[in-house]
């Protein structure tokens, strides 16, 4: 892959004391002074303070550099500070920095028609949101408009956003205290490593979580379900492949009840699993579909809906009941344009792919055999999670203690780690080399080496 950034050296502006910097002081208690952070109990909060980053670089103030495998929030798809999609945001700055949602804009028509090009023939329009969040918003009042129904069924292994409907339709403890949106049931998905079938196999996984699905679909009333909401490849989940026939499963049943397919791919999409939409590589077709994150690295604030014709037709005569002041924003447009054509110019999903079958799969399979603490490995692309255990026979997950001890063992070898319960997401940008791969691999293993020697 051509790149035209250097994920290679920090610029030579970056300071080398070392005593702590008065910015990163600055910066510090200025966070800790004003700053209200989210799902934190703030009087814990001690926040890494990033000055700068470049290509899948970051840096404090201090000298200190870092691989960033986490992609901020698996979003930085294109990496830090990409010049094609910074001249891009500077350039319609100095065009039109606003413009009102309802008129036509050329930055926003041309985002429009780059999302559309990389998806199946039958999508025809997208509705730009200001995140993933309210694409989920937007996606299931579609849905319930479009089939006169109201009930979201949606997996407990999920993460959809903090906002009304996407929170109730989120799986995991960050429902519990949000649960004011109506409407909602849950169901589990596959996941083989942690079954709740008892199966024994990838395909007795599929048939039995489908069973399950059309057993929850009848016992909620079939009649009732504007909507299956799934994310294509849960992330914050624990990166669980869907196996064989799973998705084209779901998308039978929800053609057998009459009912939409709405797949998430906020974090998995626009290259993270070397695809540019994640369900090009099950063999599924959903009715709509939520994106944000990777669409433009999270440069600026910026999501959307991708709209089935079908769908869209449905609004040819009726109002859409929904808005957004910053639908569309005109720099959040640039900065879409600017990444999707830089994605194609510089190869950057098949960059993705390539890293993952080649040397993030085989290296992380390499490690899970030298280190006990690995019960599972799993991915696609550049979207990976390390499963760890205390005890490779009852799979019982390590504690929060130790994912700190594992995070703290990274950070001080220069890597930034993504973590999520008993989990280390292996998450760096589409565009990381081998040898930055590399580089992380020998990082892990000296930490998990450090960690285990510990226990």
């Amino acid at each position: 892959m051509t790149t035209t950034v250097d994920t290679d050296k920090t610029p030579a502006s970056v300071p080398t004391a070392p005593t702590p910097s008065p910015e990163g002081t600055r910066a510090y208690d200025l966070d800790r002074a004003h700053v209200f952070h989210s799902w934190s109990a703030q009087g814990a909060l001690n926040p890494m303070v990033i000055a700068g980053g470049r290509g899948s670089e970051v840096w404090d103030f201090d000298g200190n550099t870092y691989l960033d495998f986490s992609s901020q929030l698996v979003n930085t798809n294109m990496g830090h500070q990409h010049p094609a999609i910074i001249d891009a945001i500077k350039a319609q700055a100095d065009i039109l920095a606003t413009v009102a949602p309802a008129a036509a804009n050329l930055a926003r028509g041309e985002a429009a028609q780059r999302i559309v090009a990389k998806a199946d023939a039958h999508f025809g329009k997208v509705f730009f949101t200001n995140g993933g969040a309210d694409a989920i918003e937007n996606a299931i009042r579609m849905a319930r408009i479009t089939t006169g129904r109201d009930k979201i069924l949606s997996t407990y292994r999920s993460y959809h956003g903090n906002t009304g409907a996407a929170i109730v339709a989120t799986g995991d403890w960050r429902r519990m205290p949000n649960e004011f949106a109506r409407g909602h049931a849950h169901f589990f998905g596959p996941f083989e490593y942690r079954s709740e079938f008892w199966s024994t196999s990838q395909e007795q996984e599929c048939e039995r979580a489908l069973q399950h699905l059309e057993r929850v679909i009848v016992s909620e009333g079939a009649s009732t379900i504007a909507a299956i909401l799934l994310e294509t490849v849960p992330g914050t989940a624990g990166v669980l492949v869907p196996p064989p026939g799973y998705l084209p499963g779901v998308r039978a049943l929800c053609d057998r009840y009459g009912i939409l397919l709405i797949l998430d791919e906020v974090m998995c999409g626009f290259g993270r699993t070397g695809q540019w939409f994640a369900w090009q590589g099950f063999d599924v077709v959903p009715d709509l579909v939520a994106f944000a994150k990777g669409v433009n690295s999270g440069y600026v604030p910026a999501g959307g809906v991708l709209i089935s014709e079908s769908i869209a037709n449905e609004f040819e005569t009726q109002v859409f009941p929904g808005g957004l002041t910053y639908s569309g924003h005109p720099l959040a447009m640039a900065s879409i344009v600017g990444s999707i054509d830089a994605m194609d110019a510089e190869g950057v999903v098949e960059n993705a792919r390539t890293i993952g079958t080649d040397h993030l799969g085989p290296g992380l399979a390499e490690l899970a055999e030298k280190h006990e603490m690995i019960g599972n490995v799993r991915g696609l692309g550049v979207f990976w999670a390390l499963d760890l255990v205390d005890d490779r026979e009852s799979r019982q997950a390590v504690s929060g203690g130790v994912i700190l001890q594992l995070k703290k063992a990274m950070l001080a070898r220069g890597l930034l780690p993504f973590s999520a319960d008993n989990r280390i997401h292996v998450v760096p940008p589409c565009i990381v080399t081998p040898d930055q791969v590399a580089q992380a691999l020998s990082i892990y293993d000296e930490a998990f080496t450090e960690v285990e020697a510990n226990l």
